[in-house]
């Protein structure tokens, strides 16, 4: 048999998997021997799955019942069926999740138990849409497999390198004290770019932005490849304009909502992150691809603002970092969409960026000319891996 750590994901209506092959000399394989997403959960639920070779193991709907709480540890104990139905020679042996939230107390991946369980509840309030759905992932994988050491993954832990000044809000500091900070989000993300700048440019250890751009889209300056500052702060829907969130809003617009038209909080919550953003503003789509693809005004306008508030933010990480060296594209619109990279670089030329035209259409690793005084890179991101490698480590695998 191989051991085999699985890693996961669990969002509000999907729950990312992986499964990672232990190899004998220690660590773990670059990539999964499976891998795939229980989708549609509240409504339709489907389960997709693909081998190392990314050949289809299965694409099948899920009979569950329920409600959606219910629905999602259902899903859950169908995945774990499904993956011992499956088996080909491999076994589970620890458990890697993603856990949003960490605090202030967490700064490195820890060994859950009940005492952990309990303070990372007590963070529900700092991130209500993630943290409940990654718990909920814990409680039910402790169930289904009492006897594996389960791990949590912060997406925080990477930021708290961050000076104390790039924390802070002007607040009193009774509010402060309370937890209210800037803590930043897709660390996981940044940390396995971190891993792997040495192998792209020799500014590795240099004043490095990198723009991680998806459904969720935040940006971070990084130097000696640690997190200096980012555009996600107190809660994942700072920052940059995303799919469906507003990106920095001005609290006062907040104020005016609940007491000019009578919005309470949970109205302004959906509002924020499940109504605005390239959705809200297109009135189309929150899909990057079909923005670009449409004729429609308000299509152009939301791709022309996510652009421009990723050139705001870049020149803004770039002054607290002192300078800019390389500038790294990554998540799903920042690997694909050629489109955004180039918009943003033409934009930053008085930066000394220049772009390759070519290069850039192709996808290629470096995108930036040879006479630019920045390296700009693409380079894929891999949160599954990052969780698995610290799985792994922790626990001595």
């Amino acid at each position: 048999m191989t051991d085999c750590i699985l890693t996961l994901n669990a969002g509000s209506s999907s729950i990312k998997y992986s499964l990672y092959e232990l190899l004998p000399e220690g660590g773990i394989a670059a990539g999964p021997v499976m891998s795939g997403q229980i989708d549609g959960i509240g409504s339709q639920p489907h389960i997709k799955a693909v081998n190392g070779e990314g050949r289809s193991l299965d694409n099948v709907d899920i009979p569950l019942t329920g409600d959606m709480d219910s629905q999602h540890h259902e899903a859950l104990e169908f995945l774990v069926s499904w993956l011992h139905a499956h088996e080909q020679g491999w076994r589970i042996v620890a458990v890697g999740h993603r856990v949003v939230h960490g605090g202030e107390r967490y700064s490195r991946p820890m060994v859950l138990d009940d005492n952990i369980i309990e303070h990372l509840v007590d963070l529900i309030p700092l991130a209500p849409l993630h943290q409940p759905h990654n718990l909920d992932g814990v409680a039910a994988l402790r169930q289904l497999l009492p006897e594996t050491p389960q791990v949590a993954c912060f997406d925080t832990a990477f930021h708290r390198t961050q000076p104390e000044v790039a924390q802070m809000f002007g607040l009193p500091r009774w509010i402060s004290g309370a937890g209210v900070k800037r803590y930043g989000f897709h660390g996981l993300s940044y940390e396995y770019i971190a891993r792997r700048l040495p192998e792209y440019t020799r500014r590795a250890d240099g004043r490095v932005v990198v723009a991680h751009l998806g459904n969720g889209a935040s940006m971070c300056a990084m130097e000696r490849r640690q997190s200096k500052v980012s555009t996600m702060g107190f809660t994942a829907v700072d920052g940059l304009m995303m799919g469906t969130r507003t990106g920095s809003l001005d609290p006062g617009v907040i104020l005016f909502l609940q007491e000019s038209k009578g919005m309470d909080t949970k109205a302004i919550t959906k509002l924020i992150y499940k109504e605005s953003g390239l959705l809200g503003v297109s009135g189309l789509s929150q899909d990057m691809r079909t923005l670009l693809a449409s004729e429609k005004p308000e299509a152009k306008e939301a791709v022309d603002l996510f652009c421009y508030r990723i050139n705001r933010e870049l020149g803004s990480l770039a002054a607290a970092a002192g300078g800019l060296d390389a500038l790294v594209f990554t998540g799903g619109i920042g690997e694909h969409a050629a489109e955004i990279r180039r918009r943003v670089c033409l934009a930053a030329d008085w930066m000394g960026i220049v772009l390759d035209e070519a290069a850039n259409s192709r996808h290629s690793d470096r995108i930036s000319a040879p006479r630019s005084s920045v390296d700009v890179m693409v380079i894929p991101t891999n949160e599954e891996w990052m969780i698995a490698h610290h799985t792994a480590t922790l626990l001595n695998l």
